[in-house]
């Protein structure tokens, strides 16, 4: 799977082990930076390319990671197409994808150790969109909040 991936300074490490663990699994990753430790970055610098290449069709599915995972999640969900949800669990995960057909998966590094980030990127990444009737029904109604 083509993924993308983006942090800020708070999150920087996690993204660099994120990047390691899904290369070595075969996924294609793009990291959307920063590549070095810049402490005055923002997280809106990242994770908006990210988001827009996932919007695009360019990636498939993105990981968006801050402190808390709260300001990447605004920011990812500020762009059409997007449906970034921060996720803390496994079931969220998966079932953010398959019933509400989430994109962008994103964690509070300040939150989250790299074992329980690495369970839930899997789980995100190996769900799929059910496409029920209800579930596209749903989806209808937020997409036309973006219209």
């Amino acid at each position: 799977m083509r993924i993308g991936i983006a942090a800020d300074h708070a999150g920087l490490a996690l993204k660099e082990q994120l990047v390691k663990v899904f290369r070595e699994s075969g996924h294609e990753v793009l990291d959307f930076g920063p590549s070095t430790l810049i402490l005055e970055d923002d997280y809106p610098d990242y994770v908006v390319p990210l988001a827009r290449s996932v919007a695009s069709g360019e990636i498939e599915r993105g990981v968006a990671i801050c402190g808390s995972g709260v300001g990447a999640c605004v920011t990812a969900n500020k762009v059409k197409g997007v449906r970034a949800a921060l996720v803390h669990d496994v079931f969220s995960a998966h079932q953010g994808v398959e019933d509400d057909d989430m994109n962008v998966i994103c964690f509070g590094a300040r939150v989250l150790g790299d074992a329980l980030a690495w369970d839930l990127a899997k789980a995100f990444l190996s769900a799929r969109f059910i496409g029920g009737e209800r579930h596209q029904r749903r989806l209808g109604k937020v997409k036309a909040l973006e219209n």
